[in-house]
Order: structure tokens, then C-alpha cells, then sequence
């Protein structure tokens, strides 16, 4: 099943993303591509295989959790670039109205 020019303009309505003519055509044709390695995925009989969530298997390490004494606040602010009292200071990110 190939995408059609208009299902990936929609989709990109949907992503509120404007592209330009060429664009469109390579998203449609790089979609597709996708879409058929995954049709070719579909191909394979996975019937005995377990899901995984890893290629290799992994395990936690977990240490003990314990109380230790913290770093002296003046080391920690060694280095910062602008501080005011025990804090570092950093670019605001949240404008106002």
C-alpha cells in the first residue's frame, strides 16, 4: 500500500508543517520505503519468538541507599558562572503574558 501525495499532505497539515513541492514528493517516497521494510518485517513468522525490549540482555545494579554528607554548597559554586546566595542563577525560560 503506497501513500498517496495527498495522505502525506495531510499528515503534514496534521504536524502543522509546511513543505515545499520537492519535499512532499521525497517524504512521500522515503514513507514508502519505510512502509515496505515494514511489510517485508511482516513476512517473518515470529510465532515462537519472545517480545524483547533489548537485543542483549540487561539487568540493574542496585546499591545499597544510604544517608552521606552532601558537598559544601561553596564547592558546588565554584565554578558557576553567576550565582546569588546559595543558588546558581540561570536565563529565565518562562515569558509572561
Amino acid at each position: 500500500m503506497a501513500l498517496t501525495r495527498e495522505e502525506v499532505e495531510n499528515v503534514a497539515k496534521l504536524a502543522r508543517l509546511k513543505f515545499s513541492e520537492e519535499e512532499i514528493e521525497k517524504f512521500r517516497t522515503d514513507l514508502n520505503r519505510i512502509l515496505d521494510y515494514i511489510n517485508k518485517l511482516n513476512e517473518l513468522d515470529t510465532e515462537n519468538i519472545e517480545p524483547t525490549s533489548h537485543v542483549v540482555e540487561m539487568k540493574n545494579v542496585f546499591r545499597e541507599d544510604r544517608v552521606e554528607e552532601s558537598l559544601p554548597i561553596e564547592d558546588i559554586l565554584m565554578n558557576a558562572p553567576e550565582k546569588k546566595d546559595r543558588f546558581f542563577v540561570v536565563p529565565r525560560v518562562i515569558q509572561e503574558s
